[in-house]
């Protein structure tokens, strides 16, 4: 069985994307297969996720955000600025030029912008040979800050366009996210040495594959009559904007790190990190706050999840290309 579930959580990391993506286009199809994941079922699948990443975490890491504060700061100031402020510019910014983005555009993308960076950088990082240690210390900074960023950033880039319960999502990021990656770093630091807790740390990663397309089969699945009522343009646009939003992510990154003079991995690993969000956790924020006022607002949340896997896979073979070349 251990065997089994090995080698699946191999295959389900390798081909996270692909995966994600099948799972969005037969529920397309299927909408009434993820009908269950919603609401409270929702937030503990994300919760799980993130206690995967916190399994991850050891004493080492935290050394690494101890010993290197200056390149943490420096992305983890980039990932809250450059990705928000990329969403503003493409969604409202773009209006002062006569382009006008749709309401549910704009509140999801910018949503994606100020969430803090996706646990799959770390794997994306390592694909192209760039800083492991900068990677996973960059995304451990980031999701310590959410409660407090992310509320602040959609209120002060999307309030306009929507009423924002700042106070409400900086308790549910504090649920969703802090508390069990808390429970999984000491869960680890603890009992990090056991020949159980290792075997089980090395599956896991196919049971939060499986928690990413459950929440993205869920909004697909409340959302499925919407979406086509709204039809294929509508589709396409947010397409636009989270291609966009994303590949801006990457470039600007990369520059970040050549300003300050990052070596070529660290250069790497910031692009990915600043370029990857933690989609998921905007498609349940969107699920959760923005139901209501603006139920589209999940599409680009969830077109996010399935693409930055991509786009991450892609941009990590292209970094590996050019040392072969």
């Amino acid at each position: 069985m251990y065997k089994f579930l090995y080698k699946a959580s191999q295959w389900l990391s390798t081909y996270t994307s692909w995966f994600i993506i099948a799972v969005a286009v037969v529920t397309y199809i299927v909408p009434q297969l993820f009908t269950w994941v919603h609401g409270t079922t929702q937030s503990c699948i994300l919760g799980f996720i993130m206690l995967t990443m916190g399994l991850t975490l050891t004493m080492q890491d935290m050394r690494v955000l101890a010993a290197r504060p200056w390149d943490i700061l420096i992305g983890t100031c980039a990932q809250f600025t450059l990705m928000p402020l990329i969403a503003w510019c493409l969604t409202i910014g773009v209006g002062y030029i006569g382009i006008i983005i749709p309401k549910p555009v704009i509140v999801g993308i910018i949503l994606v912008g100020c969430c803090p960076g996706g646990v799959s950088s770390n794997i994306m990082s390592y694909l192209c040979r760039g800083d492991v240690a900068f990677s996973v210390g960059m995304t451990t900074a980031s999701t310590l800050l959410a409660p407090i960023m992310t509320p602040l950033l959609v209120l002060w880039l999307a309030g306009e366009q929507v009423e924002v319960d700042a106070l409400g999502m900086f308790l549910n990021i504090l649920i969703v996210t802090l508390l069990p990656v808390s429970i999984g770093f000491f869960a680890n630091l603890f009992f990090g040495k056991k020949e159980a807790f290792k075997k089980a740390q090395a599956v896991m990663p196919a049971f939060s594959v499986l928690g990413l397309a459950c929440i993205v089969g869920g909004v697909i699945s409340a959302v499925h009559d919407k979406l086509l009522m709204e039809g294929l343009v509508f589709f396409l646009t947010v397409f636009a904007v989270v291609l966009c939003h994303n590949s801006l992510g990457y470039l600007t990154g990369y520059t970040v790190g050549k300003m300050f003079g990052f070596s070529k991995a660290k250069n790497r690993t910031i692009s990915i990190e600043v370029g990857m969000q933690n989609a998921g956790l905007a498609t349940v924020l969107a699920s959760t706050f923005f139901a209501v006022s603006c139920p589209l607002a999940v599409i680009p949340a969830a077109v996010s999840c399935a693409w930055h896997s991509i786009s991450g896979t892609i941009l990590a073979t292209w970094f590996r290309g050019r040392d072969k070349n």
